[in-house]
């Protein structure tokens, strides 16, 4: 899986990844070559008594290492640049696949553990890709050409490679076989930790409003020990490599000089050659420990590969038609046939057998308890989640036959939660249409009775706001969501509870002001308030996932006995606005 992801995103730079490995090839076989110059220059100089040669030796390996220096250089700045555009891609088709899945995917990955897998696991592949082009093409070629270079020197001594390498590469690979399963649990860690800062950051206010604060501190703190426990475990085998490696490599160097002593007593051996056996011996070992290290990095990788592709392969429910149903203009109709909604593996339908029709130029209420399946049916309509059974038609065309993107052009939703960006007042209303005036900014303000506050503030339109609207109380916020709703006049307006913060004065301004402004199109309220709905044209009733009853409000006060229920709990009674 690892492999198969970094196929498919290193293909963009397999000609900045040829450059490196060229660099990396002759930096190598550079620096296999300056041992045997240096055995040379003991050999042929200094046991001589050459100065000449010395000199010409020494000029050589200058000339070597500055080659060495200057390709590895290179190396490390070509392959740098390619992990980075790697990793920038892998973020941005994370990031792109994301913003397609519906609410149904968004919920199954959860936020937490979808921004962990776009910037930490993201990194890791990234960390690996910049390894790899600086360590994986030394190895073999440092390690085999190291071998052939020291049998070369002296085949007498080439026993102690036979017994050290494969040492080394064993233990190591004992210790990396650990680490696999380890480093699984870190990344889940990771998810846990930042969901529990995700929430008591979102849930600030409500943490201190009751108080809550040292319960949360020690929620992050286990999930806090939890993620060092596992990291500190990673940790202790990671650090066995070192004193193991040095071990393999003290040792094999004592018995190196051992026997190769004994070979020059016996005069089957030179100083300088042995002097080179040993910086290719300590070469040979200094890839297998490279190798060892990017042994390290891959289950970490390896691990983050497959939480990646698992997002990139997961299919979204809701996507746009192979060959979608264009249509010239959406006047808005919406149509609700035998609709049945049921979320995978759940026992009983949310919505059953839903049949409703809102028209244009008229208002279109949905009243229910809570939990009786209002919100679920909005997202129907703009594809949020997609029917089990029947239809949801606009036009008389099956949303799921429209182009998702003039379907959603043609709707303008205030959603329950009325959520708003960082940024300006003007950059939230921008959301709704990407080139409105000033003009119509303070048209769409009036509407949702927005301008004073807006107006009072120095700044204007240029008011700042703070992630998630949090600078502002619940209803200005809900105001603003439906001045971003009303700024695009969409041909189906989508108000999912959106006036439940608004006192009842302000509820009715926006109402009368929204009567106007949305005069022709379709307008579809959900709400829990008997005041906020008893003008529309229609209202529908749902209890327990079904319509059981529709009409105006005289008429459903008369002949609706969960409609009656729900205004008397209100009293609301015949006539009442």
């Amino acid at each position: 899986m690892l492999w198969a992801l970094l196929r498919r995103h290193v293909q963009p730079y397999r000609k900045l990844l040829a450059t490196v490995a060229t660099l990396q090839v002759i930096s190598t076989l550079a620096t296999l070559y300056l041992p045997t110059i240096n055995a040379a220059i003991i050999d042929d100089g200094v046991a001589q008594g050459d100065l000449r040669r010395i000199v010409e030796l020494g000029a050589v390996m200058l000339g070597v290492t500055a080659l060495q220096v200057v390709c590895a250089v290179g190396a490390v700045y070509f392959g740098s640049r390619a992990a980075m555009g790697v990793g920038r891609d892998l973020r941005s088709a994370v990031f792109r696949h994301v913003t397609g899945f519906s609410a149904e995917e968004t919920a199954r990955f959860g936020a937490p553990s979808l921004l962990t897998r776009t910037t930490n696991d993201a990194q890791q592949i990234q960390l690996l890709v910049q390894l790899t082009c600086t360590m994986l093409i030394t190895a073999p070629i440092m390690g085999v050409g190291g071998i052939a270079m020291a049998v070369h020197q002296n085949a007498g001594l080439s026993w102690l490679l036979v017994v050290s390498v494969p040492v080394l590469a064993l233990t190591n690979y004992w210790i990396v076989s650990h680490l696999l399963p380890i480093f699984r649990r870190l990344q889940r860690q990771i998810d846990g930790i930042n969901r529990v800062m995700r929430e008591q950051l979102t849930g600030l206010r409500v943490v201190r409003a009751f108080a809550r604060e040292p319960f949360e501190r020690n929620r992050f703190a286990e999930a806090n020990q939890d993620l060092a426990g596992t990291a500190l475990e990673a940790g202790r085998w990671q650090a066995l490599m070192l004193p193991v490696t040095t071990l393999v490599i003290n040792v094999s160097s004592v018995a190196l000089i051992w026997f190769g002593g004994l070979r020059i007593d016996a005069g089957e051996m030179q100083v300088g050659s042995l002097i080179a056996f040993l910086a290719y011996f300590m070469q040979i070992l200094m890839a297998v420990l490279m190798a060892t290290f990017i042994l390290v990095i891959i289950p970490r990788a390896s691990v983050c590969a497959e939480r990646i592709t698992e997002v990139l392969d997961t299919r979204p429910a809701v996507v746009s038609p192979a060959e979608p149903v264009t249509l010239p203009h959406i006047a808005g109709e919406v149509v609700f046939d035998d609709a049945t909604f049921r979320y995978e593996g759940a026992d009983q339908p949310v919505l059953q057998r839903v049949s409703l029709t809102a028209r244009p130029g008229e208002t279109t209420a949905v009243v229910g308890s809570t939990g009786s399946g209002k919100s679920t049916l909005i997202a129907m309509i703009c594809r949020l989640y997609d029917v089990t059974s029947g239809s949801v038609r606009v036009d008389g065309v099956d949303v799921r036959e429209i182009d998702l993107d003039q379907l959603w052009h043609s709707i303008g939703l205030v959603p329950q939660r009325g959520y708003l960006f960082a940024g300006t007042v003007a950059d939230n209303l921008l959301f709704g249409k990407a080139d409105a005036t000033e003009d119509e900014m303070w048209a769409a303000l009036r509407v949702a009775a927005a301008e004073e506050f807006v107006a009072a503030h120095p700044d204007g339109l240029h008011m700042r706001i703070a992630q998630g609207g949090m600078s502002l109380s619940g209803g200005q916020r809900q105001r603003l969501a439906i001045a971003r709703a009303v700024i695009r006049r969409p041909a189906i307006y989508l108000f999912d509870d959106a006036f439940s913060a608004l006192d009842v004065h302000t509820d009715a301004r926006v109402r009368a002001a929204l009567a106007d402004a949305a005069a022709g199109a379709t307008v579809i309220i959900v709400s829990q308030r008997i005041s906020t709905v008893s003008s529309a044209d229609q209202i529908v009733v749902v209890d327990n996932g079904t319509v059981v009853g529709s009409g105006t409000h005289d008429d459903l006060l008369a002949g609706c006995a969960a409609y009656r229920e729900l205004a008397d709990s209100q009293s609301v009674s015949a006539g009442e606005p």
